[in-house]
């Protein structure tokens, strides 16, 4: 079976709303930009989603600016969300072809070395840019090597609608559950496994803690224990809008899997988050800012 060709798991009332998304996402994308534009006016005006922690999160993370400039971003977020929300809805009909032409890889070389050695790659995404077509468009320019380390849905319609979208272009998913499980099995596979290591990790969590956008943030420390356990490179992943629907996606280097790490000095991470720091404050609309990120509190 293949990646995308998963049974229908969930209650035969859900058809209709299936069969509505996918007709929205097969109009062309002027017009679902179109469509983006009134989400965009849903979200910022009436329904006003999340505002109140979109708020609170740019007021902390940009003490700096003016109040002015911080309802400009969060209008500016919204309506790069609202864009988002309609590409990864395209994700169900669009092209390979459209894909590449959309989507342009800067320094894939960082992963195809280590690849022809049988080694897994550990690539360290955030909730910046268009965050679902990363890992599609890594499973075009390199077939059969693009895993996604994910935490499935409770609502079965919805995993398994979103499981169709991410694996459609060959991708496979991994249940984050079954990380080290997975790592095991495949380690000698030349593949990368793709993460989004930026939500906010609970002390269950075994979090690394830094001075990050003005705040102590706590970040999933996982990445350094893997790397150091299974010898695996790691790099930084960033999909930056460059237009209307084009993206740039961005593969820099943070740990080459050769040089000896202590997991508990947290380099990887450490550098993961001064990348994504960097590149939030460049584009800071283009982030993720309606989850509490910083809910959970440094123990002493």
């Amino acid at each position: 079976m293949t990646p995308h060709a998963t049974p229908r798991k969930y209650a035969w009332f859900y058809l209709p709303l299936e069969w509505l998304l996918l007709s929205i996402a097969r109009l062309p994308f002027p017009v679902l930009y179109g469509f983006a534009y009134g989400l965009y006016g849903l979200m910022a005006y009436v329904v006003r989603y999340r505002r109140r922690v979109v708020l609170e999160n740019l007021r902390n993370s940009f003490p700096e600016k003016s109040e002015k400039d911080i309802q400009r971003i969060q209008k500016e977020f919204y309506w790069h969300f609202a864009q988002v929300m309609v590409e990864i809805l395209k994700l169900g009909v669009i092209s390979d072809a459209e894909l590449r032409r959309r989507v342009r890889i800067h320094n894939p070389e960082l992963l195809s070395s280590p690849f022809a050695q049988g080694r897994t790659v550990l690539a360290l995404g955030s909730h910046a840019g268009n965050w679902e077509w990363i890992l599609p468009s890594g499973a075009l320019e390199f077939p059969n090597r693009a895993y996604g380390v994910y935490k499935p849905l409770s609502n079965p319609f919805f995993e398994h609608f979103l499981y169709k979208l991410r694996t459609r272009s060959g991708a496979h998913l991994i249940p984050m559950r079954d990380t080290l499980r997975d790592l095991i099995k495949r380690r000698t596979e030349g593949r990368a496994m793709s993460m989004l290591t930026d939500q906010a990790a609970g002390p269950e969590d075994r979090p690394y803690w830094t001075q990050f956008l003005n705040q102590d943030t706590s970040f999933y420390s996982s990445a350094d224990r893997l790397a150091s356990q299974f010898s695996c490179p790691v790099v930084y992943v960033n999909i930056k809008r460059t237009g209307r629907g084009f993206y740039d996606l961005v593969i820099l280097p943070l740990h080459d899997g050769n040089t000896p790490l202590d997991k508990e000095a947290y380099v990887v991470t450490e550098a993961f988050a001064r990348h994504l720091e960097r590149d939030i404050q460049a584009a800071p609309a283009n982030y993720l800012w309606t989850h509490r990120r910083w809910k959970h509190k440094r123990v002493v």
